[in-house]
């Protein structure tokens, strides 16, 4: 099948129904994108497909043929995307491993409302989870960028 991811086209050989997480990971060793839960539930697989943001591990590949599939890879390669910026401004990360899925969420976010309230803010990033509770660090650099 084809996939535009990043920008580039891609064929791919994976079943129709080869979670999209896999493909990304496995058959485009695009790494940045995390296998959390595999249900959909912690968010640490987001990335967007024509701008929204979707749990890959949830996502058949098939689905997503024909769209613009963005990784964190893709969102700006050289990590100057204000989210990136303000990640590192402000060392939201403990562990690391969900951020490219909250960075990712908090993207679409920032895309459709560039200027969110806290509660906006929270209320969209509730279906991302983050074990190291870095929560008010994720708040604050999602507030940051949108500055």
């Amino acid at each position: 099948m084809k996939l535009t991811v990043n920008g580039t086209d891609h064929e791919v050989d994976a079943t129709p129904d080869t979670p999209l997480l896999w493909v990304i990971r496995e058959a485009l060793g695009l790494t940045g994108t995390k296998f959390g839960c595999g249900q959909g539930l912690c968010g640490a697989c987001t990335v967007h497909v024509d701008g929204v943001a979707v749990r890959s591990c949830q996502t058949p590949a098939a689905d997503a043929a024909g769209t613009s599939i963005t990784t964190i890879e893709g969102l700006d390669p050289a990590g100057e995307h204000p989210l990136q910026k303000a990640w590192v401004d402000l060392q939201v990360p403990q562990c690391g491993y969900c951020q490219s899925g909250q960075i990712m969420q908090a993207a679409q976010l920032l895309a459709d409302n560039p200027k969110p309230s806290r509660e906006d803010i929270v209320a969209h990033m509730g279906g991302n989870l983050c074990r190291c509770m870095t929560y008010d660090r994720i708040v604050a650099a999602i507030e940051s960028a949108s500055a």
